[in-house]
């Protein structure tokens, strides 16, 4: 029980932490998804759902990229440092579970 409880705070910060990286009036992203930038050298913009923040495999992603980068972006999204076919297979492996 303890474990869900942590599990949820930690979903519940990640969450607090992808709002306040992406802009409240930023065009082009659909409510319920974030927009993340994914590339190792060029940076795509790809637009997640927020349903994704409490998948595990996701917020691994999230942690690394706060090392790597933090919670700043110009463009007004998160970078992912991964490639972009990683990225890829993870986001349709996390829609195909949902």
């Amino acid at each position: 029980m303890a474990f869900r409880v942590l599990r949820s705070l930690q979903s519940k910060q990640i969450f607090r932490q992808a709002k306040s990286f992406t802009p409240s009036n930023s065009s082009g992203v659909p409510k319920g998804h974030l927009a993340v930038y994914v590339g190792e050298s060029r940076k795509k913009r790809f637009l997640v759902p927020v349903s994704f923040l409490n998948e595990p495999s996701f917020q691994d992603l999230l942690r690394k990229a706060e090392e790597e980068f933090g919670f700043d972006h110009p463009m007004g999204g998160l970078t992912i440092p991964c490639s972009e076919e990683v990225f890829a297979d993870l986001t349709s492996r996390l829609s195909s579970s949902l």
